[in-house]
């Protein structure tokens, strides 16, 4: 079994997305590249020598993140050698990659969000444009989740939508008012069924690519110069979401994290607009400037 035999395992049964997946080649092929230079076999590596293989991609400056993300790559593919009797042990467990700080994630505030979903419908693509952004406003959805999205996940009377998230688990997300409104004016624009695309493209849905690109256009037009992602729109449900209830295990469920660690970063943002408020509040707590 090789790591060829891994990817398409990955692929196939575990039904990774294209960019994970990509994510995976790059780190494995690096443990090959790395193999075959000191003359051995990838299935052959023990504990030692991949922490030569660590070490090594430490020397050639990648950053701790990246270390976590190729030894993690690494332990998965060990640990699905030895489920299949091809090792006796999995060399990469032992090993612990160093911390990278966690970086806190950039947010929209409540207005900057208003702002930015609030695009003319009137304009070319408008009933789209508005549909896509509340709809990402208004769940959390992942990129992936969006595009792979088709009128037959959305139940606009109820207000729900259900989407197939990492690891092939599904979960429903509530549907806002505003979201919800937009979605059944863009249906009607559409005259769509129920295998249809929400968000069509080319080839099926909307492109990734194609999404962030327009993300970034619309952005700009309504006046916000922060750098506009997908994803940002996602970080800034969850924050505002916990501010608001403070129920981290609600929200971890709402973004569909396997682990609570994941969503307890948006504490530290909750935490950060909390200081904020007291540092202008308290009068013993404002810094000399």
């Amino acid at each position: 079994m090789s790591i060829d035999d891994y990817l398409a395992h990955l692929q196939v049964e575990r039904r990774m997305s294209p960019h994970t997946l990509d994510g995976y080649r790059r780190d494995l092929d690096g443990l090959k590249a790395w193999a075959d230079a000191q003359g051995a076999e990838v299935q052959t590596l023990h504990t030692e020598q991949l922490r030569a293989f660590i070490a090594s991609e430490h020397r050639r400056g990648l950053s701790p993140k990246s270390l976590q993300r190729r030894l993690s790559a690494c332990r998965s593919f060990y640990r699905w050698l030895l489920k299949h009797g091809r090792i006796q042990a999995n060399p990469a467990q032992p090993i612990r990659a160093p911390k990278a700080p966690r970086k806190l994630p950039q947010v929209l505030d409540p207005d900057e969000a208003k702002a930015l979903v609030e695009v003319p419908t009137d304009a070319p693509l408008g009933l789209r444009d508005r549909a896509l952004l509340e709809l990402f406003y208004s769940s959390g959805l992942r990129l992936s989740e969006l595009c792979a999205l088709r009128w037959r996940d959305l139940d606009l009377t109820v207000g729900l939508v259900t989407v197939l998230g990492k690891g092939n688990k599904q979960r429903s997300v509530p549907v806002g008012s505003f979201a919800r409104t937009a979605l059944s004016e863009w249906k009607a624009d559409q005259r769509a069924d129920g295998d249809t695309h929400v968000f069509p493209g080319r080839n099926g849905g909307m492109s990734p690519r194609g999404v962030q690109a327009r993300l970034r256009t619309l952005a700009q037009r309504q006046g916000l110069f922060k750098r506009v992602h997908p994803h940002l729109l996602r970080h800034s449900f969850a924050s505002h979401v916990l501010e608001s209830s403070g129920d981290l295990r609600g929200v971890q469920e709402l973004l569909g994290h396997a682990d609570i660690s994941t969503t307890q970063i948006y504490t530290h943002l909750d935490f950060q607009h909390l200081a904020k408020v007291y540092d202008g509040a308290h009068p013993r707590a404002k810094r000399k400037k």
